[in-house]
């Protein structure tokens, strides 16, 4: 059980250090070879703070909520699973508005010298919904545009194409190979297998 928590602690330390700018301590969730997979950054942990930074600095509002966490622990080894929100906020056609996505993130977590590091971080995009902040504002979008997108994140990634990032469009959702594929890495990382999730 102290495992465990240890496990969700550092789930929580992401989230409330990302979303404070503690950059400092943000460095220290992620082991060495640590990569993100977001919709808008696929990088090593050091390019996806970097490009954090420069998009704080920038005025991109992402912050996250987190709910209920599933650990898994085999050896130094687990994988944790944990009920989230993301919210960013931006114009979208001159309208302000908040896209909402729902989902879990699933972590590759290692028990290194200095204690656990997330290895790989690989959110699952469940759904997600687009609000004026305004309600007394009228929205249109571009269904071609929002079209391209999977159901599961698809006003997210309008919203982030919108503001200049180049959205990946194939990330796992609630259910489909992508997401049964990192069920299957994750359980090989628990056996002790080699992570070769594929991006």
């Amino acid at each position: 059980m102290l495992r465990r928590l240890q496990v969700m602690e550092l789930v929580q330390n992401w989230a409330v250090w990302r979303d404070a700018g503690d950059w400092e301590r943000f460095r220290t969730v992620w082991a060495p070879e640590g990569r993100m997979m977001a919709t808008w950054c696929q990088a090593p942990a050091e390019g996806f703070i970097k490009a954090s930074q420069e998009g704080w600095a920038k005025g991109v509002s992402i912050l996250h909520f987190l709910g209920g966490c599933s650990v898994d622990i085999e050896g130094r080894r687990a994988i944790a699973q944990t009920k989230m929100t993301i919210s960013q906020r931006a114009p979208v056609q001159g309208v302000v508005v908040d896209v909402v996505c729902t989902g879990r993130f699933y972590d590759f977590v290692e028990e290194r010298e200095d204690g656990w590091k997330i290895v790989l971080r690989q959110p699952i995009y469940e759904k997600d919904r687009m609000d004026p902040v305004n309600p007394a504002e009228r929205l249109e979008l571009d269904p071609e545009l929002l079209g391209r997108f999977p159901e599961g994140y698809r006003h997210l990634a309008y919203l982030q194409t919108g503001i200049g990032y180049e959205v990946k469009t194939d990330m796992p959702g609630l259910k489909g190979e992508k997401v049964t594929a990192l069920y299957a890495a994750g359980a090989a990382w628990l056996r002790g297998g080699t992570l070769d999730w594929e991006e």
